[in-house]
């Protein structure tokens, strides 16, 4: 088995934390054009990580904006083998309080203008979706929640919507008829992308707000996010640093992530140009 190597999305917050020892910064050129920004690599308790700030340092690209390709092929490139989303969603639920976190298992595609595949041009594959998160990493940040006394949901429904604006109230009482439990921007095309480039994904899915369905709360807006965000910074950085130090490989061997492509591939590769192979 290849040497595991942690991946991060997430924003600037999380590669500031004292205890990371940053190595290099490396702005990658991909198949798939520019990444958001450079990838951050460092040291953290021994071991290496790489992290990327999704939406620019300035965080100044729109979430259908960020070139989702690009950042999973950087990772990749840079022989990233687990890959974790850390991202700010809206709670569906009334049990899931802002500043909770949620650990999603499954998502909902109400996106619209979005390429989510390395594929076409001449090869089609078709991965399997049926399962998005890798059990076995959701399960070591679940583990690394508990430890630092996070109160967090493991398992849910992820609603991706197109953005930028928040949900009418139509459509979030509709979505929550529909029993999904969070709403974000950016998750589904990283666990996509993920599986077709056989990495282990799992999601930190930090509650905010309530979207607008909740009777009684102020309608969710910029800055009412940006208020909790401070907070969920400092749960994310506690957690990221649980999952590296704690990180246990063995817990991996009935994981079928790195599999992914094995019965995907329809076309027949001997028919497809060099150029295109070597992407």
């Amino acid at each position: 088995m290849q040497d595991e190597l942690i991946g991060v999305f997430g924003g600037t917050g999380l590669y500031q934390m004292p205890e990371l020892e940053v190595t290099s910064e490396d702005r990658l050129e991909t198949p798939f054009g520019e990444p958001s920004d450079a990838f951050v690599r460092g040291r953290l308790h021994g071991r290496s990580v790489v992290f990327l700030p999704r939406h620019g340092r300035r965080h100044h690209l729109l979430p259908t904006e960020i070139n989702y390709r690009a950042n999973v092929f950087g990772m990749k490139m840079l022989g990233v083998t687990h890959l974790i989303s850390v991202s700010a969603v809206g709670s569906m639920k009334e049990a899931y309080l802002p500043g909770d976190v949620v650990l999603p298992d499954q998502f909902f595609d109400r996106t619209r203008n979005r390429v989510s595949t390395f594929f076409g041009k001449g090869v089609v594959a078709h991965v399997s979706l049926a399962d998005p998160v890798c059990p076995s990493l959701s399960e070591q940040a679940a583990a690394a929640l508990a430890l630092i006394d996070a109160r967090f949901h493991q398992g849910g429904t992820y609603l991706c919507m197109e953005g930028p604006q928040f949900s009418t109230r139509a459509e979030s009482l509709t979505y929550r008829s529909w029993g999904v439990d969070v709403i974000g921007m950016t998750n589904l095309q990283e666990a996509k992308l993920a599986r077709e480039a056989e990495l282990c994904y799992a999601c930190l899915a930090m509650v905010t707000d309530y979207d607008c369905w909740k009777e009684g709360e102020e309608a969710v807006s910029g800055e009412s996010v940006m208020a909790v965000l401070a907070n969920n910074g400092r749960t994310a950085q506690a957690a990221i640093e649980a999952i590296v130090r704690d990180f246990d490989s063995a817990k991996h061997g009935a994981c079928t992530c790195r599999d992914a492509l094995q019965a995907a591939l329809i076309t027949d590769l001997a028919s497809v140009d060099q150029e295109t192979l070597e992407v």
